[in-house]
C-alpha cells in the first residue's frame, strides 16, 4: 500500500487536520469535505486505523484519541460537527449553513450526527463502493426511509438547488457517507431524490476523496 501520510511541518500548524483511512473513516470524510467547501488551505495527516500503532499515532494530533481532529488557533478540535461549526464561524463567506434562519434550523436538526444507529451498524462504511447486497432489518429500512424524508423536507424548505439547501454545505457533508452506504448496499433511491444523489457523487471534492481512497489501496 502506498504511504499517503503527509507529515506536518509543525504540530501546531493552523488548519492541520488529522484523519483516519480514506477508505474507512466516514467522520474524517465529513470534516475534510467541510474544510474543502470553505476554501481553506489545510494540511492533512492520515493515521492508519486498526493497526497496533493507531492509538499512538492519533494521540500525536488528538488528545481525545479520536479522528478527525483539527488544529486551529492553537487548540485541537475533535468531532466532525464541532470542526464544521468552527469552520463555519471562521468562514462566514463560505455559507456552509443556509442563510435563511428557518432552513438553517432544519439543516442543523437533520439527525445525521447522532441518529441512524441501525443504518450505521448494518451498513458499514467502506470504499471502493463495491457491491454488498444483503437483507436489511426492518429498523434499518425504517431509518433509510427517514433519511429520504429528511432530504425531501430540506429541499422543499430551501426551495431549489442541486443540494439539500441549495449549495453544498455542512448538511450535505454529513450525508455524503450515507450516499456511499446506499450505493454500496444497493439501496434504491426514489426518483425525486436521484438528482441529489447524482450531484453528490459528481461533486469534485467527493470525487477527490474517492480517488485518494483508491490510491491508498494500490
Amino acid at each position: 500500500m502506498q504511504d499517503l501520510v503527509v507529515q506536518p511541518r509543525r504540530i501546531d500548524i493552523d488548519h492541520l487536520v488529522a484523519i483516519g483511512d480514506y477508505a474507512k473513516s466516514s467522520w474524517s470524510l465529513r470534516a475534510w469535505l467541510v474544510l474543502q467547501a470553505a476554501g481553506l488551505e489545510f494540511e492533512t495527516v492520515q493515521v492508519a486505523l486498526e493497526e497496533a500503532a493507531t492509538r499512538a499515532g492519533i494521540l500525536r494530533y488528538s488528545p481525545s484519541g479520536k479522528v478527525p481532529a483539527l488544529s486551529k488557533d492553537g487548540i485541537v478540535i475533535n468531532d466532525s460537527l464541532a470542526i464544521a461549526e468552527a469552520i463555519a464561524e471562521a468562514c462566514p463567506q463560505a455559507r456552509l449553513w443556509p442563510a435563511d434562519a428557518r432552513v438553517r434550523a432544519l439543516a442543523r436538526a437533520a439527525e445525521m450526527h447522532a441518529g441512524f444507529t441501525h443504518l450505521r451498524t448494518q451498513m458499514s462504511f467502506g470504499l471502493p463502493l463495491g457491491d454488498h447486497p444483503g437483507v436489511l432489518s426492518p429498523d434499518t429500512e425504517g431509518e433509510i426511509q427517514r433519511v429520504f424524508q429528511i432530504w425531501r423536507g430540506l429541499q422543499q424548505a430551501a426551495g431549489g438547488g442541486p443540494f439539500l439547501c441549495g449549495e453544498f454545505g455542512i448538511v450535505d457533508a454529513m450525508y455524503v457517507p450515507v450516499v456511499f452506504r446506499f450505493r454500496r448496499y444497493g439501496v434504491a433511491i426514489p426518483d425525486d431524490l436521484q438528482a441529489y444523489v447524482a450531484a453528490i457523487l459528481d461533486h469534485p471534492h467527493v470525487k477527490r476523496w474517492q480517488a485518494l481512497a483508491a490510491q491508498a489501496q494500490t
